[in-house]
């Protein structure tokens, strides 16, 4: 699993040595909590592990207020803490550490090709060199890195997937939960969250583009037998649909947001819909389409096998098949609790399918330990 920041975060946020990166999954460990803060809504997973099988406990979301996260800024944390107090209040969870991740213009992952070094020696070249690789302060930034051990039998150079975050931002988020009495002992990167979920409930061979869309961002990781080949976040999501249709039939945007998705028949509105439709998910799918001639560019010999769509913005109504038209590539929605237990007295089937796309990145934080 891509525990990229993991390594980061202990040393200097959290204040403690490695034990996170070298302890095993034991059925005794007790998971953290998984919290998503979105810019539309806070999503929170709670899943227990037993002989190595995933059970999902505890899950749900609540609304934010308009505006009150940017671009994964924080610009009003008094009303994401009060949002994610009552959502734990509602769920009946008490326990107090918890996992969350970042993106946005905060986070900046590079690969890098690099001579192999062993670890001590490598951290040490980050350390000193990272800032020609990263358009911020070496000051301002937590950094992480991970070898990819890319390497072939006559080559002495290894790829590295190299981390920055704003300091600024991360501690934000670390001061607002701690304001709660909460404890965070993971902050990851959206889209490696969105790897380690897949890659739990899928097969790790062939190529896959994983595609999250949520309210204002699209996070989009492609992997390759297991090892990430291209992670971008794009400023671009579902609000934008949410909005357009609003604006057009002067709606609310609750009710917008029944007839995006098709909850609420299109009617006599269809065909100005599909027109706003063909508009922004034309811009959704050419930014996806980028990234896809990124991977091949850099990778001409492996086709892409498959796109797996997650994300609020994937339950667009037709916007598998828009995808798959323009793309050529089969495409199918991302099922983040697939191969997890679940009891259906405790959580209704029905809710956890539908809620399902939109509880990835959520579902994603809640694998990892809270052991620190």
């Amino acid at each position: 699993m891509v525990k990229l920041l993991s390594r980061i975060h202990n040393k200097k946020i959290l204040k403690h040595d490695q034990a996170m990166m070298k302890l095993p999954f034991l059925s005794t460990e007790k998971l953290a909590i998984g919290i998503d803060i979105g810019s539309h809504s806070v999503k929170i997973c709670e899943l227990k592990l037993t002989d190595k099988t995933y059970s999902v406990i505890n899950l749900g979301s609540i609304l934010l207020p308009e505006g009150a996260v940017e671009d994964g800024s924080l610009h009003n944390p008094e009303a994401v803490g009060t949002a994610i107090s009552e959502l734990l209040k509602n769920l009946q969870i008490k326990h107090k550490k918890v996992a969350i991740s970042i993106s946005g213009y905060s986070v900046i992952v590079k690969k890098i090709h690099l001579a192999i070094m062993e670890e001590k020696q490598l951290e040490e070249f980050i350390s000193s060199e990272a800032e020609q690789y990263i358009p911020f302060d070496i000051d301002d930034v937590y950094l992480d890195f991970q070898e990819l051990k890319t390497n072939t039998g006559d080559s002495d150079a290894t790829d590295i997937l190299l981390v920055a975050a704003k300091k600024e931002i991360v501690d934000e988020y670390l001061n607002m939960l701690r304001g709660l009495g909460l404890q965070p002992v993971v902050v990851d990167v959206d889209a490696f969250v969105l790897e380690n979920i897949y890659e739990s409930n899928y097969p790790l061979h062939g190529t896959v583009a994983l595609v999250d869309i949520g309210a204002t961002n699209m996070h989009i990781n492609i992997i390759s037998d297991g090892t990430s080949i291209t992670a971008k976040d794009i400023v671009m999501g579902s609000r934008q649909l949410t909005e357009q249709i609003a604006e057009t039939f002067d709606i609310t945007t609750e009710e917008a947001e029944a007839l995006k998705i098709g909850q609420t028949p299109a009617e006599d509105k269809q065909e100005q819909i599909a027109r706003i439709f063909n508009s922004i998910c034309s811009q959704w799918v050419s930014e996806i389409k980028k990234t896809i001639d990124l991977y091949h560019s850099n990778k001409t010999n492996k086709r892409l096998d498959k796109l797996a769509l997650s994300g609020g913005g994937s339950k667009v109504a037709g916007l598998i098949e828009f995808l798959h038209n323009e793309t050529n590539v089969p495409v199918e929605i991302f099922n983040p609790f697939i191969k997890m237990l679940k009891n259906p007295k405790q959580i209704d089937p029905d809710y956890l399918n539908n809620i399902g796309p939109e509880m990835t990145i959520a579902a994603g934080l809640a694998l990892r330990t809270s052991v620190i």
